[in-house]
């Protein structure tokens, strides 16, 4: 039984969403079982023209790709749209799929999201077609699916959860967008629910982490080799002018000296005082601790 419910808010048209894969596949990869997904769509426009009366146009969205793909490293086809595209065509089917096949849902949603940034029309009949055949869907079947009046009930209830953000998702007002009611989860948004206790919270909008800051993490994080194992030696070994320096001759001769503090005297000789007993020594704890 998993652990933590994580519900994402996405779209099969959002490129922020289709950046944010890597994450949430290694996640799932990493954790398996623990973890319960739980998809639901935004519904980012029901008309191509809702697009166009923001002011983002297919120059602009040409423009937009090329950096998304630039910065995130991901694989989208950056030439000129013909058109803008609705993405509510593509939400109905992926909760179709929801309803009537579950188990094929992320792999429709995964298809919808290739096939677009991969140039295709997100609204046009043909997408929508194809993308089920890759998901091992009937394309008529899941037509007839997603005219059902159970499937429009259950968009509008996505629709409106996205619509509701969190509290604590409040706070993060620039990770939010616009609509005519208020404020709306940006995509992706996750609300993770921790089962044994009921514990809630909000991660809203895109999390991005350069390549050059993940870079940075990996080195910090990986363990220092030993002289004993292979790859380069830790520490590096001091040069012979180094080490052999009148500076470092009398470092040296000062922390051997008995007058010296990191020196302690024991029943049995001297022998190099502990870190924690300087560190206490150095800065005694007030009374009370």
């Amino acid at each position: 039984m998993a652990d933590v419910c994580i519900t994402e808010f996405t779209d099969p048209g959002c490129p922020w969403a289709y950046s944010a894969e890597p994450f949430r596949r290694r996640l799932a990869w990493l954790y398996g079982d623990q973890i319960e997904w739980k998809a639901r769509m935004v519904g980012l426009a029901g008309t191509p023209e809702e697009y166009v009366e923001k002011g983002f146009t297919p120059e602009k969205q040409s423009a937009a790709y090329r950096k998304i793909s630039h910065d995130h490293r991901m694989p989208i086809d950056t030439a000129q749209r013909p058109r803008m595209a609705a993405t509510l065509p593509a939400c109905r089917a992926v909760v179709a799929a929801r309803l009537h096949a579950p188990d094929r849902e992320r792999v429709l949603l995964r298809r919808l999201r290739v096939r677009n940034f991969s140039g295709e029309l997100l609204d046009e009949r043909s997408t929508l077609d194809h993308a089920a055949q890759d998901a091992g869907i009937d394309p008529e079947e899941l037509h007839r699916w997603a005219e059902g009046d159970d499937i429009a009930a259950a968009l509008e209830a996505d629709m409106t959860a996205a619509r509701e953000p969190l509290p604590a998702a409040q706070v993060l007002d620039e990770k939010l967008a616009n609509w005519s009611g208020g404020r709306r989860y940006t995509c992706p948004s996750y609300e993770i629910v921790r089962k044994a206790d009921g514990v809630r919270i909000a991660v809203p909008g895109f999390q991005p982490t350069s390549p050059r800051r993940a870079r940075a993490a990996t080195r910090r994080a990986a363990p220092r080799r030993c002289s004993r194992g292979r790859g380069r030696r830790w520490p590096p070994r001091r040069s012979r002018s180094s080490a052999t320096s009148p500076s470092r001759r009398r470092a040296r001769s000062s922390a051997a000296s008995p007058s010296s503090s990191r020196w302690a005297t024991t029943g049995s000789g001297r022998c190099p005082e502990p870190a924690a007993a300087r560190r206490a020594r150095a800065c005694p704890r007030p009374a009370g601790w």
